[in-house]
């Protein structure tokens, strides 16, 4: 997006009004710092340009707030491909040499999950603002140092959970906490496909580099690459965090030189009882990816950005006259009755949450936040928190799946944060 468009974003979302867009996202605060940003520069060095790192340097490079300073890869095609959109960057091979260049103010981590955990903590030691991909690391004890780290280091935290600047899922969240749809009843959450993961491998790199995803000392696979995003639109939703899991993960389809499951499913359980799922099989993409919200008085669905009212406009005149006589046939039936009547979904074409189809899908409004962050050093309420819970949960999950039984969330992983006054966090 343009600065232009993203104006006229935060116009229609409410912003400049005074809506209740901040009360909904409170991280959108980042932009009303923008004025005291003219004119500055945010310094970033990207550490891992590879495919996540080269979309993300893609929006970064367009940004005129932005300097592309260093960039930082062991395998020489990413750096070479980082060049062609930032070829004034330096370059480095050992990402603690990028730490120590004093021309960069924030770095952004698009590495392999494993090797989040010391490039955070080593940025954050280096004074430097920190931008990590998501999940933020391998472990729940991982997570928490890094946070913890984030606290003492009065720097800039963001991690890559785009949803959270997606207009759609904006939108949607507003739209239940405003309780337009009743009170959230449960929350499903799948995310499908049907590919093995795997990539090709160049002639000048290893299986492990390029298929990291594939190995569980590198990744916990599904939940830390999948589930993280849309675990996070369920507490995004609810304003409270699940405090039990269970669930199961196998591989039962791609089978050659894989160790994380390529089918899991998780439930997690709110105080209230309410519950939220997560699927995903990687073996059919018919049902591709999607979060459903069930109130009691509707339903969304902010990918595909729409919502029904569970009442809709009763059927024209002469369909009702059929469906009549037909429930009265079956209801003179001894063994009929309406409860033979199956539950079949409504036939409902719903409404849409926007207008038109937006083009990005919050990376852009995610980083130009991140830039403006870094310009004026004010951390955005919540954002930190929000991708820190996103972790936690994916790695939960796992764990749950992992040990076969049901966990309870421990309190030593739940974090307060402070503004202005001690809240828990959602």
């Amino acid at each position: 997006m343009t600065n232009i468009d993203r104006r006229q974003f935060l116009k229609n979302m409410g912003l400049v009004s005074g809506g209740v867009l901040l009360a909904t996202s409170p991280w959108f605060s980042a932009f009303s710092e923008q004025k005291h940003s003219i004119g500055s520069k945010a310094r970033i060095g990207i550490i891992g340009p590879g495919s996540r790192g080269q979309f993300l340097l893609s929006f970064l490079v367009q940004n005129p707030k932005v300097e592309i300073v260093a960039i930082c890869d062991l395998y020489k095609p990413s750096i070479d491909a980082a060049l062609k959109m930032a070829p004034k960057a330096k370059t480095y091979t050992d990402y603690k040499k990028l730490l120590e260049d004093k021309n960069v103010d924030a770095v952004v981590i698009a590495t392999p999950l494993h090797l989040h955990y010391n490039m955070a903590m080593d940025t954050f030691d280096a004074g430097k603002h920190v931008f990590c991909e998501k999940s933020i690391a391998y472990s729940m004890d991982e997570t928490l140092d890094i946070y913890n780290k984030y606290l003492q280091s009065n720097k800039v935290f963001f991690v890559g959970q785009q949803r959270l600047f997606d207009p759609r899922y904006i939108h949607a969240v507003e739209m239940v906490h405003s309780k337009k749809f009743g009170e959230i009843e449960g929350i499903r959450a799948f995310w499908h496909r049907n590919n093995d993961w795997r990539r090709p491998i160049p002639i000048d790199a290893t299986d492990k580099q390029i298929n990291w995803r594939l190995y569980s000392d590198c990744s916990k696979g599904i939940m830390t690459e999948l589930a993280c995003h849309q675990l996070q639109i369920g507490t995004w939703a609810m304003r409270e965090i699940p405090n039990k899991v269970m669930g199961h993960g196998a591989i039962t389809y791609w089978k050659e030189k894989r160790e994380v499951w390529d089918n899991v499913s998780c439930i997690y359980v709110f105080d209230n009882g309410v519950k939220m799922n997560f699927d995903s099989v990687l073996s059919n993409k018919f049902y591709g990816l999607e979060e459903q919200i069930l109130c009691n008085k509707g339903t969304i669905e902010p990918e595909k950005s729409k919502y029904y009212f569970e009442e809709i406009p009763p059927a024209p005149a002469f369909l009702q006259m059929i469906n009549d006589v037909e429930n009265a046939v079956f209801g003179s039936l001894p063994f009929a009755g309406t409860s033979w009547v199956p539950e079949t979904a409504n036939s409902n074409d719903g409404h849409y949450l926007l207008d038109k189809k937006p083009e990005s899908d919050g990376t852009s409004l995610l980083l130009e936040a991140f830039a403006e962050a870094v310009i004026t050093g004010n951390q955005p309420p919540l954002i930190a928190e929000e991708g820190y819970y996103a972790t936690q949960l994916s790695l939960l999950g796992h764990q749950a799946m992992a040990e076969d039984r049901t966990l309870i969330y421990s309190d030593k992983y739940k974090i307060e944060y402070l503004n202005h006054k001690k809240q828990t966090v959602f």
